[in-house]
């Protein structure tokens, strides 16, 4: 649940709830399909997935700060799967700012700064 909250945090803190969760939910989503890692660790942890982290390992999280205590409430939501998202069933997401290529890709969602697909 701490890698599942570290990847809301990291991808989305500064986002709506309905981002975070949609976030949240790209990452379940993923370790549920087959076709990654089947934990929420191994989902962040495989190579080149997320740009925050650096081998095995992410930057410093404030855990008393509010952000992430949102990001473990929100996490606790999605592994309970206790509210849909808009993204509920996207694989990928990207920043707004950046153009991936992604064209095989079927875009279902655009919330806050992120766009997600499946």
């Amino acid at each position: 649940l701490e890698c599942l909250a570290a990847g809301i945090y990291f991808e989305a803190k500064s986002e709506p709830l309905i981002g975070q969760l949609a976030v949240g939910e790209v990452i379940a989503n993923r370790a549920q399909s087959g076709r990654f890692a089947d934990t929420y660790c191994g989902v962040l942890f495989q190579r080149g997935q997320f740009s925050f982290v650096r081998g095995r390992s992410w930057p410093h999280i404030n855990k008393q700060g509010r952000q992430w205590q949102t990001a473990v409430a929100i996490a606790k939501i999605v592994d309970d799967d206790l509210k849909d998202s808009a993204a509920d069933d996207a694989l990928f997401f990207h920043a707004k700012r950046v153009r991936p290529g992604w064209k095989r890709l079927k875009r279902v969602a655009s919330i806050g700064n992120h766009i997600f697909y499946r």
